[in-house]
Formats: C-alpha cells, sequence, structure tokens
C-alpha cells in the first residue's frame, strides 16, 4: 500500500496570532495621548473597554476593541508632524511641575491632537524639535541603532583649538559613559568665545555640555539646527510648521 503522508504534531503546527499591546501603549499608538499618561487615565478608571472599566494600563489590547476616555470613542488619530523652534527657557514636557511654559504652550489654540516630543531638549536648549503622534516614526529617529545625526551650533567660552576638536571627536569618558561628536568644527570665534558646529550620531543626556566641560569649556548657547537633512532653516523662534511628505519619508527609519 503507498505510505499516507503523516501530518506534522499538533504542537508543530503554526497557529495565527493577533499581535497584542497594552492598553496605556495603545491609547499613545491612536495619538490620543503620551504613554505615561495613559497610563494614569486609565489607573484613575477613565478608560472602557468595550463597555468596561480597565484599570491596568498593561491589560492586552487586540485592536479591535471599542476604547473610550471620558465617555468618547477613541479613534485613530491621523498622523501629525511637525517642527518646532524651540526658544531657551521652554521645558519639553506635558506638564511641569514646577509650573514652568512648555512646548505645548506654543500649539495654544492649533487644533493639533496630542503629539509627543521626537527626543529631547533641555531647558536651556534651542532650536529644532521635532513633534508628532506617529510613535513608530519617532521610535526611528531617537532609536541609537539608527543613529540619526543631529547638528547643533554651540557657542562656549574660550576658543577652543584643533587639539580640542580632535578630542571631542575621539570622545571623553565621563561619569562613566564615553561621550564623543561624530563630527566637530570651528564655525567662529572672538577674543572671549567661539562657536562650534558639533554633529552627535547618539545621544546621551547632557551630551554635548557634559562633552564640552570634561575638555574644559562652559557652554553659553546649544542650539539644534538639523536633525538628519532637515534643517531649522529661516523658522522664526517659538513657531512650528507642518512637515511635508517628502520630509517626513526622509527622517522615516521604520
Amino acid at each position: 500500500m503507498p505510505r499516507q503522508p503523516t501530518r506534522p504534531p499538533v504542537s508543530r503546527l503554526r497557529r495565527p496570532t493577533t499581535p497584542v499591546h497594552g492598553l496605556a501603549r495603545v491609547l499613545s499608538k491612536r495619538g490620543i495621548c503620551s504613554r505615561s499618561q495613559g497610563e494614569r487615565l486609565v489607573r484613575e478608571g477613565r478608560v472602557r473597554v468595550d463597555g468596561l472599566v480597565v484599570r491596568d494600563p498593561e491589560s492586552p489590547i487586540a485592536g479591535h476593541e471599542r476604547i473610550d476616555v471620558d465617555g468618547e470613542a477613541t479613534q485613530a488619530a491621523a498622523s501629525v508632524y511637525i517642527v518646532m523652534n524651540k526658544p531657551r527657557g521652554i521645558v519639553v514636557s506635558a506638564a511641569d511641575e514646577r509650573g514652568r511654559d512648555t512646548v505645548y504652550s506654543l500649539l495654544d489654540g492649533s487644533g493639533l491632537p496630542w503629539l509627543g516630543p521626537v527626543g529631547r531638549l533641555d531647558k536651556a536648549s534651542e532650536g529644532l524639535l521635532l513633534l508628532s503622534n506617529d510613535t513608530v516614526w519617532a521610535a526611528g529617529i531617537t532609536d541609537p541603532v539608527t543613529h540619526v545625526p543631529k547638528t547643533y551650533h554651540v557657542q562656549v567660552v574660550g576658543t577652543p583649538g584643533e587639539a580640542i576638536l580632535a578630542a571631542m571627536r575621539e570622545g571623553v569618558v565621563d561619569a562613566g559613559e564615553t561621550l564623543r561628536a561624530s563630527a566637530a568644527s570651528l564655525l567662529r570665534q572672538g577674543e572671549r568665545n567661539a562657536w562650534l558646529e558639533v554633529t552627535l550620531d547618539e545621544g546621551r543626556n547632557r551630551h554635548i555640555r557634559r562633552l564640552l566641560a570634561a575638555l574644559g569649556f562652559d557652554v553659553q548657547r546649544l542650539v539644534r539646527v538639523a536633525i538628519g537633512d532637515l534643517a531649522l532653516g529661516e523658522l522664526p523662534k517659538g513657531q512650528w510648521r507642518h512637515l511635508g511628505a517628502d520630509e517626513v519619508s526622509a527622517l522615516r527609519r521604520r
């Protein structure tokens, strides 16, 4: 008799699976709020899934469920991508416990959905800041693996020579971390200070300030002027604009 084909054991059969994410992350992915804000909304009992209040931010969601926040049905917001010229002294945060102005005050009355910052600029820094509700696009830009270059113009006290610029490119160790610039050059200098152009392909907390401090130089101003091929250009301080489709695509890494 001809040999009958055998079926693989049930344990070896591949079954289709539906990807699931935590509830707070789904709210963020839909552009409703940040993930941390979503966690707070859930814990406060303000979120219902298929009519039932859920208080666990990690409760698994497959994507087909009806999700209501404060009694209103949520839908995935259209993707929005903007670039802002952040002024010095503005905090990159949705809210500040000290009551300081945040970048969101610059969006008041815009009618935009919730947008999250793509990376950070500290309070004392200024210049190009991206905001979007497309969390996948944002993650591709900020992921250290993708090495999207960020370019800064930095004013320092003193006049660093080529040896200092070479040391910036070579790297220094500060608090157990190696800090280096992928590029560093002199833009212009005066008697008491100088402007440098510094490019990073990775970013650590206060990276440039710490790197220069380790080499004996204090930063007076730090302005981010480009991310990838996207330049700040002539965008006025405190203003923002929508990115064009070609600009969004040029920065897409995922």
